[in-house]
């Protein structure tokens, strides 16, 4: 499979937004064009369902005395490779080589006008890369849907896996079997086209925050919502709209019991993440994304689980107060240390 590099320059970097999001604000390219990543972004051309598609990517090398060992970031749904900006630092600053693609749908990669999302199919796009990269075995560290896709690629490929991390997973339960439920893929799409940075911000400050917000975070709302309005907005509702499906209709938490690695849970346990719970009763929405009890119901279903939890923190522990949590993550790292 042929490597190629982008052939577009990264714009300026943004300053912090004003607490009210302007609606002008920033647009972005539908391959996310003008948004600056924190490192050299390259492209991997491939051929998927019949397409060629080409995912964008970070390859970061060990900074310092390198350990010989990788580790692969998933992101989140409404994150990209770039809001892994501390983790990659912390991890290259360790000793690894750092790998944070973007997922075919998602920020840098192609958005494909039908395409059938599961996370199988992106755990066997991200499994071609990293053959290509010439990575045999990787630590994996997935938030969000990253954990859901982090959980199936360890599920698909558990020989290429040496250990895996997740981070505020979300699908550590069946929403749809509790009662949330079902929004269409037609009105994830006309939802999708609304999409403005304000919203953005309210949402993720009220669900992922518990509340609070740091200025910090501005630079990735207004990230999202670039890409959401630019001249590819159709194409990424669209997309969008797919992969909300994919995640509410495939669940992979009747499938930790058969995961087969050690396996951190990292869980913010203000988080309070749901799809769907907007259209839930209140009697069900009381009951789900709740965090501070899930991550320890999920750690006693994994067999070689470890359970960090971050008491008051939200959705992205690893965002919100990063020398904490990769802290935990790298002292885990190194306990868990596999045999080579």
């Amino acid at each position: 499979m042929p490597l190629t590099r982008s052939n577009w320059l990264p714009g300026l970097l943004l300053t912090a937004a004003l607490p009210a999001f302007a609606a002008e604000g920033p647009t972005y390219g539908p391959e996310l064009q003008g948004f600056e990543y924190p490192y050299t972004v390259k492209h991997f051309a491939f051929q998927s369902q019949g397409k060629s598609l080409q995912m964008g990517y970070m390859d970061v090398a060990a900074h310092g005395k390198a350990n010989g060992r990788s580790v692969v970031l998933m992101h989140g749904k409404n994150f990209c490779g770039a809001t892994w900006e501390t983790s990659i630092k912390a991890l290259s600053d360790a000793g690894y080589r750092v790998i944070a693609p973007d997922q075919i749908g998602f920020c840098t990669s192609s958005k494909p006008e039908h395409y059938q999302y599961t996370f199988q199919q992106l755990a066997s796009n991200t499994q071609q890369l990293l053959k290509a990269l010439g990575i045999q075995k990787a630590t994996l560290l997935g938030h969000s849907t990253g954990g859901m896709l982090a959980t199936r690629y360890a599920l698909q490929y558990p020989d290429q896996v040496e250990q895996l991390a997740l981070v505020n997973p979300i699908g550590l339960e069946d929403w749809k079997a509790i009662g949330v439920p079902y929004r269409t893929v037609d009105q994830w799409y006309e939802r999708e086209l609304k999409v403005n940075a304000q919203g953005i911000h309210d949402y993720q400050r009220s669900t992922y925050y518990d509340g609070r917000w740091k200025p910090e975070f501005d630079r990735w709302v207004d990230m999202y919502a670039g890409l959401a309005k630019g001249p590819g907005k159709t194409q990424v509702a669209w997309n969008s709209a797919l992969i909300y499906d994919m995640i509410f209709t495939q669940p992979v938490y009747y499938e930790f019991k058969d995961l087969k690695v050690p396996t951190l849970l990292l869980i913010g346990t203000a988080d309070s993440t749901a799809i769907n719970k907007d259209l839930a009763s209140p009697e069900v929405k009381a009951k789900i994304g709740r965090y501070d009890e899930l991550g320890k119901q999920v750690a006693k279903l994994i067999p070689q689980s470890t359970l960090v939890e971050f008491p008051g923190l939200g959705h992205a522990p690893q965002m919100e107060e990063p020398a904490q949590f990769h802290k935990a993550l790298l002292d885990w790292l190194n306990k868990t240390n596999p045999v080579r």
